[in-house]
This record gives C-alpha cells, sequence and structure tokens, in this order.
C-alpha cells in the first residue's frame, strides 16, 4: 500500500479520570514545522501539563514524551501513526491534568486512543513521487515538446533557449516512460533525470 499523508488537520478530545487529551493530527513535511507547531500549543495552552508530539516524516521523524514517564506518549503516538502507514503526519495531544494518576498502561492507552480517535475523522491522501527532468532539443521540435510536456500533465519549471532549447519540468513518476515514449521517435531529445520529490496529490 502507498505511502499516505492527510489533506488536513483533524482533532479529538477525550476525557479519561478527569485528564483531558486534546489530540490532533495533521500534515507536516519536517521537523522545524512541527516544532513551530507544538510551540504554538503551548501559547494556546499555558495551563496544560503535558504537550506530547510525534511526527512520522522519514529522517526527520521524532517522538517527545514532553515530561510525561518515558516511552507512555510519544512512542505510542508514532506506533499509531506507522500502522497507518502514513508519512509527512504530526500527532499532537495536549494533555489537561485532572488529579488521578493513570499509571504507565493507562497514559499509553490515553495517547494511543486521543490519536487514533483523531485520525478516525481525517481525510487521507495518496503521497505521489513527482520527479524533476531536464531536457534539451533543436528549436524545430520545441512545439512538439511542449505539446508533449502538457499531454503528460507534467508542469513548466524552466526554459531556456541557448545553442538548443532546454526545459526543466515536474512530472509524476507514473508519466515519465509515456512522455519520454512520445517523444522518442525524433531520436533528438536529449533527457537528464534528477531528483525526486515527494508531494501530497
Amino acid at each position: 500500500m502507498p505511502a499516505q499523508t492527510l489533506a488536513c488537520a483533524s482533532h479529538s478530545e477525550l476525557l479519561i479520570k478527569k485528564s483531558r487529551f486534546l489530540g490532533c493530527v495533521q500534515p507536516v513535511p519536517d521537523r522545524k514545522e512541527a516544532q513551530q507547531v507544538v510551540a504554538s500549543l503551548r501559547a494556546q495552552h499555558p495551563g496544560a501539563a503535558h504537550v506530547c508530539w510525534a511526527l512520522l516524516a522519514g529522517g526527520q521523524s521524532a517522538a517527545v514524551d514532553d515530561g510525561e514517564p518515558s516511552g507512555t506518549a510519544g512512542r505510542p503516538m508514532l506506533d499509531v501513526l506507522r500502522h497507518q502507514q502514513l508519512e509527512g503526519v504530526l500527532a499532537t495531544v495536549v494533555r489537561y491534568y485532572g488529579g488521578v494518576r493513570l499509571g504507565a498502561g493507562g497514559l499509553v492507552r490515553a495517547y494511543t486512543d486521543s490519536v487514533a480517535q483523531a485520525l478516525l475523522g481525517a481525510e487521507k491522501t495518496p503521497i505521489v513521487q513527482y520527479q524533476i527532468l531536464r531536457c534539451s532539443f533543436p528549436y524545430a521540435l520545441e512545439g512538439l515538446v511542449r505539446r508533449a510536456v502538457e499531454h503528460a500533465g507534467a508542469s513548466l519549471l524552466h526554459v531556456q533557449h541557448g545553442a538548443a532549447v532546454e526545459l526543466t519540468l515536474r512530472i509524476t513518476a507514473d508519466r515519465i516512460a509515456e512522455l519520454q515514449h512520445a517523444l522518442g521517435g525524433s531520436g533528438r531529445v536529449v533527457w537528464q533525470p534528477q531528483e525526486d520529490e515527494d508531494t501530497p496529490d
């Protein structure tokens, strides 16, 4: 199953033994943005006991217990995101302490349930892999190449007119072969593949 992200933020609220757990899942691409979201939550909830969070974003993933016993908040939250095969998603749970201790098992369940409940209302969207391609060709082929690029649903990023025409374009990985096949007959279009790019559809 391909990785998915979320279309927008989704929230939950649980009341467990007088503690309030305010859960949220939302699309976030990296740790820097995740930390900005968490800082904003701390400012919005100055009376909260904990603002725990988990980010699933490749090498920038993180799980933060924020003062809860180690392994009872961030890690269980991250596990829920992993189980749902999500990517580029931040889960946050703001806890207002109600005066009754939940114990390690109770905390794990509370944080897990907060994220799972928020995900129930979340709209998931597949992550589409794009590739940036460059090609060069004689001026006489420019009209043909531009039509083929448009037909393949690619976006033109840059056009340079020098000794030849050079195009830089962004295209979904599954349509590269179609585009290259459409232009293969001329034998005069030279391709230089570049970096991949993951983007929500």
